[in-house]
């Protein structure tokens, strides 16, 4: 087998017409030809599946069951084939956790850093935050009011995979005799199974104390222990109120915020120790929206306004009984088109009377009866039935009406307060991540640390600098690095994926195959991305890329052009050279 070349024998993939070819390796070659002429049957379905097909039969027979049974292209013969990688204009990720921060990988080396270098800040006084010491620890919690039921837990783990048999084992020979697992209460005597796979928090009873004068010495001794299991931490679960977790590393000394030693996991938006709770780190969630409940503004209430399940003004329906008693008691009009109404009055149908109660009348087949009570709101009532039904279809249809807000409590930045409090050269890594990345990059060319701060950070940053930089030599330094990567066009998730390649430190001979890697750049970054594929092939790779640009085509080291027409009359080599 030649080591020079690609050889293909006998091709007749799709429309491709029996074709032999040879294609140089560690080459910059190009794909041309009419839409429809088997540029891509060639380099996608026959060159890069027979590649996928010869790494999936390498491995076990065990590890094919996962993968399926790869079908061999139509094709007689392929040599010199090299591991192919490809890159193609299929959007990077659907899912709405992804971001560019994430799919590049930079998001993760930010993690680290801010977990490294990190300043904590208090989230409501902006004050930075210091160490407890056992003492202030005590203090706090001998303000509770006197004859109140605590336990003083020591949390061995928070939110890590595993089954811990051991850490159970050495608690109750150390003479423990309860344990906190997931929020369950366990005898240590018990038997205690935990899925490896899931990840689980055990915290170990150490003491359990009712709150008096007298239990200072007790109460310190016992958080001592505690610090002294979990490496500073401490909790006191206060029987019927809120936990109160301590740390000897963190805590701010005006108010009741208490973090543990900072985590790469703290900064993740995907993990519940750093995700905001209430939209669990997507930074939005659903609602109802107003604007799609009224569908229909120019009609009045009685002419059918809100196309919404059960809120029709048809006699004897509940939506006439409330809109009729809205309209005695309140004002409401009913027969006003929407968009002409007064505010308030809308805004009474659509949120509700606010505990206001009036009368409401139902008449149906017979039945005639007078009730009183207040009245929710179509929005709310709306919500609530998203909340509490167990129908599928029910939620569907109620979620016709609803549109993506940003999260009341982070605003989009999908973090919890006291995370997204650490700054880094005076800005979280939310505030970050909202840079362009061509602003980003000046952002870490002039972040000044301290000579420690420096020796622990400085790979960290170099890294973070340098997948940077790829971005902007394919021609994204416009992007940030929380856009959600659903959003990205084709050719952009296209340039990341080629990014993220460029950034690994390969050793050479890989083939990428690309698909019209310049659709939507300007000329000067068309030469930026081309500069970018000859370092790969400079590298020692192989890059075929299928292209209609007449500036890729002319520095190409060796153009094929498929042809001579699309459909049933391409599929042959119309030139090559």
């Amino acid at each position: 087998m030649a080591l020079d070349k690609i050889v293909i024998r006998g091709a007749r993939q799709n429309n491709l017409k029996n074709i032999d070819l040879e294609i140089p390796r560690d080459k910059l070659i190009v794909f041309t030809g009419l839409s429809g002429s088997g540029k891509t049957s060639l380099a996608f379905d026959t060159i890069y599946a027979d590649g996928q097909r010869r790494y999936v039969e390498s491995l076990s027979s065990y590890a094919r069951m996962f993968l399926g049974q790869a079908e061999k292209p139509d094709v007689d013969e392929i040599s010199g084939l090299s591991p192919a990688i490809s890159i193609d204009q299929k959007t990077t990720s659907k899912n709405p956790r992804s971001t560019v921060g994430t799919v590049t990988e930079i998001y993760d080396y930010l993690r680290l850093l801010y977990a490294r270098v990190g300043i904590p800040h208090c989230p409501i006084c902006g004050r930075e935050i210091t160490q407890q010491t056992v003492d202030q620890m005590v203090d706090k919690v001998l303000t509770l009011p006197e004859g109140t039921r605590i336990q003083v837990m020591a949390p061995i783990v928070r939110q890590r995979k595993g089954t811990y048999q051991k850490e159970l084992d050495a608690a109750r020979r150390s003479g423990y005799v309860r344990a906190r697992v997931d929020g369950n209460m366990y005898e240590l005597t018990e038997e205690i199974k935990l899925e490896k796979n899931y990840k689980h928090t055990i915290e170990i009873v150490v003491d359990r104390l009712s709150v008096k004068p007298e239990i200072r010495s007790r109460l310190a001794d016992s958080i001592e222990t505690c610090c002294a299991m979990t490496g500073g931490l401490a909790l006191v679960d206060v029987i019927g109120g809120e936990e109160m977790l301590f740390s000897q590393n963190y805590a701010c000394p005006d108010h009741d915020i208490s973090i543990e030693e900072l985590s790469p996991n703290m900064f993740s938006f995907n993990n519940p120790a750093g995700s905001c709770p209430t939209c669990t780190g997507l930074g939005v969630f659903q609602k109802v929206d107003p604007a799609l409940v009224v569908r229909y503004p120019d009609r009045s209430i009685r002419d059918g306004a809100f196309k919404v399940t059960g809120w029709s003004c048809d006699p004897g329906s509940i939506g006439e009984m409330y809109f009729t008693g809205l309209n005695k008691h309140f004002g409401v009009p009913l027969d006003v088109p929407v968009k002409d109404m007064p505010k308030d009055k809308l805004d009474l149908v659509l949120f509700g009377t606010k505990g206001e109660k009036f009368e409401m009348v139902r008449q149906s087949a017979g039945f005639k009866g007078k009730f009183v009570n207040d009245f929710e709101g179509i929005v709310n009532n709306l919500e609530r039935r998203f909340k509490e039904t167990s129908s599928e279809w029910m939620r569907y249809d109620i979620a016709t009406f609803m549109s993506s807000v940003p999260c009341p409590d982070c605003h989009g930045d999908r973090l919890r307060p006291e995370i997204l409090a650490v700054t880094v050269g005076g800005i979280n890594i939310s505030d970050f991540c909202k840079m362009s990345v061509r602003d980003a990059l000046k952002f870490m060319d002039t972040l000044e640390l301290t000579d420690m701060q420096q020796k622990i950070a400085g790979q960290i940053i170099k890294e973070i600098k340098s997948r940077l930089s790829f971005l902007s030599n394919v021609g994204l330094n416009y992007l940030t690095l929380a856009r959600s990567a659903s959003t990205l066009s084709g050719g952009e998730s296209q340039r990341i994926k080629l990014a993220a390649e460029l950034s690994k430190q390969d050793t050479g001979h890989t083939l990428y195959i690309l698909d019209e890697p310049t659709t939507g750049l300007h000329f000067g970054d068309i030469r930026q991305l081309l500069d970018v594929i000859n370092k790969l092939v400079d590298r020692g790779n192989t890059a075929i890329v299928i292209e209609h640009n007449l500036d890729v085509i002319k520095v190409a080291d060796n153009v094929i052009d498929l042809g001579p027409d699309g459909g049933d009359r391409g599929g042959t080599i119309v030139a090559q050279g």
